[in-house]
């Protein structure tokens, strides 16, 4: 039975799973109609950042055009370009046991393409989740559904796995961003042009 999560809180994943080494992050989302006669293309990207919550270079973020990251332990599965169908959109899979030592913390983000000139923001966006499942049986651990909190954002970070202690734990973020994947990346330490 997965842990159900609301936004702000931090549940332990591998203290209670011992023995857990690879999981799925899946991210998952639907558009509400809306008439801006443009398809709507959301993604997933991955932050690995350090002590200072920052990434050390370009590889550590990884998206569909840098699938892996983290020396091969952190894979992005691909680009969804319509969140048709149901299930999770994109999933990200994790092997915590080879994530390198300087990895503290990996956010996972989700982000409207080209947002902007298409005039679209989170506020056209319903039924967001993050989960994380065991990838060995399939089994959900843990679920966060991000709610209808947003309206104009056009980013968003919707949780992060991280280092405490020597285990690893999932903490529910939910925080939206104006100016889209460009403002997340500048905040993790990340300039793209």
């Amino acid at each position: 039975m997965a842990v159900s999560l609301s936004k702000g809180q931090k549940v332990d994943l591998t203290k209670t799973n011992p023995g857990l080494a690879n999981v799925v992050v899946g991210l998952g989302w639907d558009t509400n109609k809306y008439d801006g006669g443009h398809d709507f293309d959301l993604d997933s990207s991955v932050f690995l950042l350090g002590e200072n919550g920052k990434v050390s270079n370009e590889t550590d973020f990884v998206f569909y055009n840098n699938p892996q990251g983290a020396n091969g332990a952190v894979v992005h599965t691909g680009d969804n370009r319509t969140g048709a169908g149901d299930g999770d959109d994109e999933t990200v899979k994790v092997n915590l046991s080879a994530v390198p030592a300087n990895v503290q913390r990996i956010a996972f983000t989700i982000t409207i393409h080209d947002a902007e000139s298409r005039n679209q923001n989170f506020g056209q966006v319903s039924n967001a989740y993050a989960r994380i499942y065991n990838e060995s049986n399939g089994e959900e651990l843990i679920r966060y559904d991000l709610g209808e909190d947003f309206s104009i954002e056009t980013a968003v970070i919707a949780g992060e796995l991280y280092r405490h202690n020597g285990e690893w734990k999932f903490s529910a973020i939910g925080s939206g961003y104006q100016g889209g994947l460009a403002a997340l990346a500048t905040d993790f330490g990340l300039l793209i042009g």
